[in-house]
C-alpha cells in the first residue's frame, strides 16, 4: 500500500467530534447513537463505537490513531431515558479515546514517537480501517531506508480480520519477555514465534526446561541432558561454577581448594613426568598428585610463573578425580621457601569439604550432567553449541536442549543453564553472532534466572550468565527471549533489558506491577486488560511499538504438550 493511495479519513466512516481533551484522553461527542453501530463498507465490516475499537481523528496538521476505551451517556439523558429513546436511536453517547500515536497528515506513515501534538476540539472521529493499522503496525522497528522482515503471528482482538504482521527486528532485536499465568497461552506462543523465526532462515537455541516441546519442528536438532549421553563436561565449566557446586567456606577452605586446582593444573601441564625440578630441586607427582610434604617452593614457584595464564584462565580443567586426595595433600605447614609436614588443623578444617568433593565424584545425577568420571568426549554440549551457531551449519536452524530429565536437586540446573549461558557469552564476546544472530528462548525462565546459590558457609554467589547477556548481547547479535509465569522473580535488571513483551492474561498483582514498570510504551489503560485476556490473547508492547498491541496468536503449526493430567 503506497503513501499516496492510503486517506484514512473518510466520510463514510464518520462517528463523531472531539468534544474535551485532557493530558491522558479525549473524549469524543456521537451525534447520534446510529453512528456506533457496525456496518459493512466495500465489503469490509467495520465494527462502529465499540471499546477496544481503532479510530483514526483528524487534527490541523497532525493526524491521531486512538482506541475507544469507554462510552456513557451524559447525566441529563441518562435520567430521561426511555425505551422508545432507544427504538428512534434519539440519544447521544460520549466516548473516551485513548491517543496511541501521532502520524503527519499528509504522509500518514510517518508516525511520531511520543506525543508532539493534541487533536483541537471539534476535530472529526472516524473508525479506523484494519488495514491502516495493520500497515501502522508492520512498519513498527524498521529503521528508514531498511526492508522490513515481517511475520504474521495473529490478529487483532478488536478486528479479527485484521492481521498482526511485525518485523522480526522489532521482537527480537532487543530481547523479548513472554509473560502470563498457566493457561494463557505462553507456550503456544513460544511455539509459534519459534516456528517464525526457523521460517525466516533464522537461528534459535530453545531451553525446554520441561520438554514439552518435542515436536518435529523444521530443521531441529534436540539434545537430551540428563541421561548421561549429552553431558556438559566440567572442564568446560569455570572454576566459579566450580564453586557453586562445591560450596567452600570463604576464610579456610576456599584457599585451600584453589591451590588444590592450582597444583592439579601444574600436573596437568608436565603431563608425564614424575616431578617438577628446578636447578636441582624437585617436587614428587605420584599417582597424578603433586606431594608437597617437605618439600622446596621454588620449582613451583618457577613453573607456575612460566604458565600463569594457563593456571589462572579460569576454567576448571584439570582432573576432577583427583581433587579430594590433593586437597589432603595440601594440608601441610608452610615454612617460608619450603613446605613443612602435614598440618592437622588444615586437615580438620576441610574435612567437610574433601567429603563435599567426595560426593560430588560420585553423585549419578552429577556424573550424567557434569561427567566428573570421564574425559572429554566428542559429543560434549560445548561441541553441539559450537557447530551449531557455526556460519557453516545451514542444516540446523533450533537447537533444543531438552532438560526434562535434569534432577532439581544439588542445584544443578540453575548451574548448568547458568553455565551455558557463560559459554554463549564468551561467544558473543568474541564476535561469534555478529553475521548469523541467534535468539536463545528460555522457557520456565523463573526457574533459571534471579538464582544465586547459598549455603551456611558459602558468600552467595549470583548465577548472573543471563543477566549479562541481557546487559550486553544485543550489540553482539546474541538475542534473549524469555518464558515465565512470574515475572516478579525475573531480576528487575534484565526485565529492564527487555525491550519486548508479550503479556498474555495476568492476575497476580505483584506480577501486573514487575511488567508495569519494565514496559514503559503501555500505559495503565492498555494493562487494565491484562486480568480479562481470553486464552491464547496478549498485549503486545515494546520500545519499538509506538502503541500496545491487543491481540490473539495464530496456533502454531507444532502444539507444545503443555496439558495438566485430568483427575478420573
Amino acid at each position: 500500500m503506497s503513501n499516496q493511495k492510503i486517506n484514512p479519513f473518510k466520510h463514510e466512516y464518520f462517528l463523531g467530534y472531539i468534544n474535551q481533551v485532557l493530558p491522558q484522553f479525549v473524549k469524543v461527542h456521537f451525534p447520534s447513537s446510529v453512528l456506533l453501530n457496525g456496518f459493512t463498507h466495500f465489503g469490509k465490516e467495520f465494527n462502529g463505537g465499540l471499546v477496544g475499537s481503532f479510530v483514526v481523528i483528524e487534527g490541523d496538521k497532525y493526524g491521531f490513531l486512538g482506541r475507544i476505551t469507554e462510552l456513557s451517556l451524559p447525566e441529563s439523558e441518562r435520567l430521561s431515558l426511555n425505551e422508545k429513546a432507544f427504538q428512534t436511536s434519539d440519544f447521544h453517547p460520549t466516548g473516551k479515546i485513548e491517543i496511541l500515536l501521532s502520524f503527519d497528515l499528509y504522509n500518514p506513515f510517518d508516525v511520531k514517537k511520543g506525543l508532539t501534538a493534541y487533536p483541537n476540539i471539534g476535530a472529526k472521529v472516524f473508525v479506523s480501517s484494519g488495514e491502516l493499522v495493520q500497515e501502522y503496525m508492520s512498519r513498527f522497528g524498521v529503521r528508514s531506508g531498511e526492508i522490513a522482515n515481517t511475520i504474521s503471528i495473529g490478529s487483532l482482538v478488536s478486528s479479527p480480520n485484521t492481521k498482526v504482521k511485525i518485523n522480526l527486528q522489532s521482537i527480537f532485536g532487543r530481547h523479548c519477555a513472554i509473560v502470563g499465568t498457566t493457561g494463557g497461552g505462553k507456550s503456544y506462543t513460544v511455539s509459534k514465534l519459534v516456528e517464525s523465526l526457523i521460517a525466516t532462515g533464522n537461528k534459535a537455541i530453545l531451553i525446554d526446561a520441561t520438554g514439552e516441546y518435542r515436536g518435529s519442528y523444521d530443521k531441529i536438532k534436540s539434545i537430551d541432558i540428563g541421561n548421561g549421553e549429552n553431558i556438559f563436561h566440567y572442564s568446560q565449566l569455570t572454576i566459579d561454577d566450580m564453586f557453586f557446586l562445591l560450596k567452600p567456606s570463604p576464610r579456610t577452605q576456599t584457599p585451600k581448594l584453589m591451590e588444590a586446582i592450582r597444583s592439579l593444573k601444574m600436573v596437568k601441564i608436565v603431563g608425564e613426568a614424575t616431578q617438577i625440578e628446578h636447578n636441582g630441586d624437585a617436587i614428587p607427582i605420584e599417582d597424578g598428585l603433586l606431594k608437597k610434604n617437605g618439600k622446596p617452593k621454588k620449582p613451583y614457584d618457577v613453573l607456575y610463573y612460566r604458565n600463569i595464564s594457563a593456571i589462572e584462565n579460569g576454567m576448571a580443567d584439570f582432573d576432577f578425580m583427583k581433587l579430594s586426595h590433593q586437597l589432603s595433600a595440601e594440608c601441610v605447614y608452610d615454612n617460608g621457601t619450603t613446605w613443612g609436614g602435614v598440618a592437622p588443623n588444615d586437615v580438620s578444617y576441610c574435612v567437610s569439604l574433601i567429603s563435599r568433593v567426595t560426593n560430588l565424584a560420585n553423585t549419578p545425577e552429577l556424573n550424567q550432567i557434569f561427567g566428573f568420571q570421564q574425559g572429554k568426549t566428542e559429543n560434549d554440549i560445548t561441541d553441539v553449541l559450537n557447530e551449531f551457531i557455526s556460519i557453516e551449519n545451514t542444516d540446523n536452524k533450533l537447537l533444543r536442549l531438552n532438560l526434562e530429565n535434569v534432577k532439581y536437586d544439588f542445584q544443578v540446573r540453575e548451574t548448568l543453564v547458568n553455565a551455558i549461558g557463560k559459554f554463549l557469552l564468551a561467544k558473543a564476546r568474541s564476535g561469534s553472532f555478529k553475521d548469523s544472530p541467534v535468539v536463545v528462548f528460555i522457557d520456565e525462565a523463573h526457574q533459571f534466572l534471579n538464582k544465586s546459590i547459598k549455603d551456611e558457609y558459602f558468600d552467595s554467589k549470583p548465577l548472573d550468565a543471563f543477566d549479562s547477556i541481557a546487559k550486553e548481547c544485543r550489540k553482539h547479535g546474541l538475542f534473549l527471549c524469555i518464558a515465565t509465569q512470574m515475572p516478579r522473580d525475573i531480576p528487575q535488571g534484565t526485565l529492564s533489558q527487555m525491550g519486548t513483551f508479550i503479556a498474555h492474561r495476568l492476575i497476580n498483582h505483584f506480577d501486573k506491577e514487575a511488567v508495569s514498570n519494565a514496559c514503559s510504551t503501555a500505559n495503565k489503560n492498555t494493562l487494565d486488560f491484562l486480568p480479562i485476556l481470553g486464552e491464547g490473547e496478549a498485549i503486545l508492547t515494546g520500545v519499538d511499538f509506538p502503541m500496545p498491541i491487543i491481540m490473539k496468536f495464530d496456533e502454531p503449526i507444532i502444539k507444545p504438550d503443555s496439558s495438566t493430567p485430568r483427575l478420573s
